[in-house]
Order: structure tokens, then sequence, then C-alpha cells
């Protein structure tokens, strides 16, 4: 299994670049940032800067969208960090959740998300695609390289990230909603004629190293309010009764809406509704041990890469704890 860490570019932006240093000393492979350009910094400027500090780092978000950025501004911002940085960039995509509305805009739709990434594939590995009407091709773009991974949760999306994208980023680790998950992009892969186990598989969620379970909680309580407001999309597509799973859908009856203003802040007033049990499933608490035991179960699930959402107030003391602890332990 590999690893990957996901920060939120909060200023100075030093002070990312410092810690997706120590990730990488301490085993982490990839280096993810949140792209919600207004709530936080803009992450491709300090891409760069992350690429230029480390060594064999992949960076990339998680996740970017298409519909803050032209589909061709995106393939050349891509492209031209893997020009100077020889192809170490990754490209989450999604329908867009605080990116799009934060500014006032819905989620985009699945079919143009489809669209967007064969287009922005094509032009970051340097062929012809249409766009606007018209032929494009970005000139100066050679050898280029650039996986499309897409993270999703109902059943359409699934679908379209087994028919399309190189990988698949599902953000819980609950064992069972992976599961599901990972069975639907794999059907629809070899549905597509595609190999099924061709498709990458991504975990992330967030991670705590400690003993105080109830502090833990408290500090990661965060990510339920976040996947709710996917899960929130998801009830009112397809009911309570439809084809996504309870243990998916059955936390957010108590949902009263979101704040931006808080999102992905282990302080959010507004998660009042997330109880423990889902803070347990979804996130990985405990000594290290826990942690290495969700992981090996992940594994035999088929997850190629756990990617932790460091954000709470212990952040050194798990990066440590991963360092010394897990990632040996699942090497």
């Amino acid at each position: 299994m590999e690893f990957g860490v996901v920060l939120q570019t909060n200023p100075p932006a030093s002070g990312v670049i410092a810690m997706m240093q120590r990730a990488e000393e301490a085993g982490f492979s990839y280096g993810w940032t949140w792209d919600s350009h207004v709530l936080w910094q803009e992450p491709f400027v300090i891409y760069s800067r992350i690429l230029s500090a480390t060594s064999a780092m992949t960076v990339g978000p998680m996740v970017t969208n298409p519909g803050t950025r032209d589909w061709s501004v995106i393939a050349s911002l891509f492209a031209t960090l893997n020009d100077m940085y020889g192809n170490r960039t990754v490209c989450g995509i999604g329908r867009g959740d605080s990116a799009r509305r934060v500014i006032g805009q819905s989620p985009m739709s699945l079919a143009t998300l489809a669209e967007a990434m064969t287009v922005i594939k094509g032009l970051a590995e340097g062929r012809e695609v249409e766009l606007h009407g018209q032929p494009l091709r970005i000139p100066w773009v050679r050898d280029g390289k650039l996986e499309i991974w897409m993270a999703a949760y109902g059943p359409k999306a699934l679908k379209l990230t087994g028919e399309q994208a190189d990988g698949f980023i599902l953000q819980t680790a609950d064992p069972d909603i992976a599961r599901w998950t990972i069975g639907a992009v794999r059907d629809a892969a070899a549905a597509a004629g595609r190999d099924p186990s061709a498709v990458k598989i991504c975990v992330a969620a967030p991670a705590y190293v400690g003993t105080d379970l109830g502090h833990q909680r408290d500090q990661l309580r965060w990510f339920g309010g976040m996947v709710g407001n996917h899960v929130a999309d998801l009830v009112a597509r397809y009911g309570t009764d439809g084809p996504v799973p309870k243990e998916l859908t059955d936390y957010i009856k108590g949902r009263e809406g979101y704040d931006y203003a808080h999102h992905g802040k282990a302080d959010n007033p507004m998660v009042d509704f997330v109880p423990d049990e889902i803070v347990d499933r979804f996130c990985l608490t405990g000594p290290a041990g826990a942690h290495a035991d969700r992981l090996r179960e992940l594994a035999g699930l088929g997850v190629d890469q756990f990617a932790v959402y460091l954000m709470h107030d212990q952040e050194e003391q798990t990066l440590a704890a991963y360092r010394g602890e897990v990632i040996p332990a699942l090497s």
C-alpha cells in the first residue's frame, strides 16, 4: 500500500511546503491538497514549490473540478508542472463542492465531468481534442502523462469512474462502504471492456494516532460533516431507500445545513449531527496498531493508497507515528 498526505493550503504556503517535505521523508509518496481557491490559497501556485522541495513525491488536488477554471487552463497547469518536474502530478477531480458553492455555483453535472476528464487528459498528454467547438492541442507538450482520479460516492458517479478514470478516490475509510463502491467501480470497468485491476483505488480519510478516543472524535467530527454534503446530494437524488447503502446515508437525518466558513475545521460548530459511530467508521483513530489493522482490511479490499487528511491538533505526532509504526507495518 502506498501512502499520501492531504493538506489544506492555509497560509503561509511555506508551512504547507515544509509539511510535504516531512511527509516525503516519512514515507508518503503522494502529496494532495484541497482545491477551494476562496477558502484557501490557490494550490497550483504552491504545487510548483512542493515539487521543487521534494524529490519524488507525486502532487495533485483532492479534488479539483471542471467549473472554476477553463479546461485548457487546468491541462496547461498540469502539463507545465510535469514539464518542469518530470510527470509528477495527478489530477484528482470531482463535481465540485466548496469551490463551487462558496462562489454561488452548483456542482457540475456528471456529463460535464466526463467530457472534462477526456479533454484535460488529452491536452495534458499532448493530444488533439475538441474544446469549445474547435480542435485544440497544446503544441509544446512532449511525453506528457496525467492520470485522472475521480472522487465518487453515488451509483452514476461510480459507474463513470470505472468507465473512464485512471483511479478512484473514496473519501471515507469505512470498509463496508469501500467494499460496495470498489465493487461498483470494478464492475463498471469490466462492463466497459477495461481491466478492473488497472483502476487505482485510493481511500482518503482523517487519521489521528493517540489514546484519548473522545478527544480524537471531537477533532475529526468535521469529516462526517464534509462527507454529509455529498451524502445530502445523494439522498436528494436517490432517496433514503435507493441504491446507496444506509451505512452512508442514515446519519445525515439530523443535518440542518452547513456553513462553509467552518469547512474542514476541527472546531466546526455545525457537525453535532455526526455521531461517534460515524467518526469511528469513517476515520482512523486509536493507537498505531488500530490504524494498521484497518489499513490491512482496506488493502484486502483492493485499496492501493491510503491518503491521510492531516487536519487536527496532533498533526506532527500522527505523521511521526505513521513513519515509525504504521507505514512499516503495511510495507
